[in-house]
């Protein structure tokens, strides 16, 4: 069933940030079903919580009734999106790259809807860019791109400036302008939506669009673009990064536990976000829900997260294993982490080798200020040696429990 309040929708729960043209967008939406797309370049093997975090506006628009198209950027992560990169990403072999589109097409259905009533169409951008030869590519799509004022967006401004943009790179904003394009031709695709980092190359193609009708005369539909903010917290900060780097949504990766205590360690002024972003409750509720009792809110948040990537049998077992944890500060799939040391050493050269640690200094604030228990013993000697055992519990502060394991 269509709903004529999709665009009010989006707006109510956070993800309107930047639009083209924000009353067509507003009007279209409500109007009739629309196509739209998002994409997703396969530099990965799998999918972060930023890609979630997108395609969690597509899946909103998808249960409006809108049409939604996931490209898969096949070619273009063969060049690299220079956005937010202060230096030129690592260069992936063609058979890399194929292999990572075939693994993030098949865990898509998690997040979006593949089968049923208007399911999601999945593209490859390789099955027309590879097709393309070199100086029809530049004839056609370079002709209306002025360097000039692409040295102007921040995506190229910044990368200029330390003196590391290549000429590779700056062909990635017009292969996506002509993905748009060409998704418009094939399947009506009027809209691409995005985080605001993508917010240059989704104006880019909706200017290439203008400019080939202006130079062509030939009749094309207003092309549109629509971004999301960047998932941040309440200080600004990027959020999906761990101690062990980025949050990924596969359990080989970051598991169900991590993901589940990412969130439960978010701070308190982000609940609120994160239930609109990540949850289908009436906005109401969740402003109750966040004023009687913000930490029983933030644990609902958290398995709501988790139930959303992981299925509710694994964020129940996440649940589970944080309150095992907190009772006994022991559960048997809590996240282990293996390293080679000698048996007897001291405590800050002990911890600085945990990916829980940034740095030894860290290390000896921690234990001065009580924040390490190993094995259920509070430490607050920085000169202690342990007697290491082949596995031992370590907490630091009051939600962080890993188990180490010495393989020496």
């Amino acid at each position: 069933m269509f709903n004529k309040k999709g665009f009010e929708l989006l707006e109510e729960r956070g993800f309107v940030f930047q639009t083209t043209h924000r009353e067509e967008i507003k009007k279209l939406l409500n109007e009739k079903p629309i196509t739209f797309y998002i994409g997703i370049d396969p530099t990965a093997e799998d999918l972060h919580i930023g890609h979630f975090f997108g395609l969690r506006m597509a899946r909103i628009l998808q249960d409006c009734g809108h049409r939604c198209i996931v490209l898969v950027g096949g070619a273009t992560a063969l060049i690299g999106d220079p956005t937010n990169k202060s230096d030129m990403r690592k260069m992936l072999s063609k058979e890399e790259v194929a292999r990572n589109a075939i693994e993030i097409k098949s865990i898509l259905n998690r997040f979006v809807k593949t089968t049923g009533d208007n399911p999601v169409i999945i593209v490859d951008n390789a099955d027309w860019l590879k097709s393309v030869g070199y100086i029809d590519f530049l004839r056609e799509v370079g002709v209306h791109f002025n360097v000039k004022e692409m040295l102007t967006k921040d995506l190229y401004k910044n990368r200029l400036a330390k003196g590391g943009l290549t000429f590779m790179e700056m062909g990635y904003m017009l292969m996506q302008a002509f993905d748009f394009v060409h998704l418009n031709d094939k399947f009506n695709c009027i809209l691409q939506i995005g985080g605001s980092d993508q917010w240059g190359n989704i104006c880019a193609g909706v200017e290439l669009s203008r400019k080939i009708n202006f130079q062509n005369g030939a009749p094309r539909p207003l092309m549109m673009g629509l971004c999301c903010p960047l998932l941040t917290n309440a200080d600004g900060i990027k959020m999906g990064k761990t101690e062990k780097g980025t949050l990924w949504v596969s359990r080989s990766k970051t598991s169900a536990f991590e993901f589940f205590q990412h969130f439960v360690n978010c701070l308190d002024a982000d609940v609120e976000r994160l239930l609109r972003f990540f949850t289908d409750l009436p906005i109401t509720k969740i402003k109750n829900m966040c004023k009687e009792n913000i930490v029983k809110a933030k644990k609902f948040m958290a398995f709501k997260v988790t139930e959303l990537v992981h299925g509710s049998n694994e964020a129940i077992k996440a649940q589970e294993t944080a309150q095992n944890l907190f009772i006994s500060g022991n559960a048997t799939d809590m996240p282990t982490e293996e390293i080679v040391c000698e048996k007897r050493i001291n405590i800050l050269d002990f911890l600085s080798k945990l990916t829980i640690i940034k740095s030894k200094s860290e290390a000896r604030r921690l234990v001065e200020q009580g924040g390490i228990v190993i094995d259920n013993v509070k430490k607050t000697d920085v000169n202690e040696v342990l007697d290491l055992k082949c596995e031992q519990i370590v907490k630091k502060g009051k939600k962080t429990f890993i188990r180490v394991l010495n393989k020496k």
